[in-house]
């Protein structure tokens, strides 16, 4: 079973943004093809499932990290940077006003 998990495995990222059905037609697939069990296939199928959670968690910090890097040496203002900018300009606004 583990061989056939590391190859269920090396479908990896793509089934998992496929989901759930996409994993279950292909472990049906393995089981039509006797390189699983029936009894095995739905062991499989939640494991695979986790385990493209777990990618699709991991590849979101990796995209987030690289987003930020990426405003960072282009010097782009994050979304925090303008509201803190609109607060500053409200209150100057304010003093404004009550000059």
């Amino acid at each position: 079973m583990r061989t056939t998990i590391e190859k269920a495995l090396s479908l990896g990222l793509g089934l998992a943004i496929a989901g759930k059905e996409q994993v279950e037609k292909t472990v049906e697939e393995l089981v039509k093809k006797g390189e699983v069990s029936k009894n095995e296939s739905k062991d499989l199928i939640n494991h695979l499932i986790q385990k493209g959670e777990e990618m699709k968690v991991q590849l979101e910090a990796v995209a987030k990290e690289k987003v930020n890097a990426a405003y960072g040496e282009l010097k782009l203002a994050t979304l925090e940077d303008v509201k803190k900018l609109e607060k500053r300009i409200e209150a100057l606004e304010r003093k404004n006003l009550d000059e």
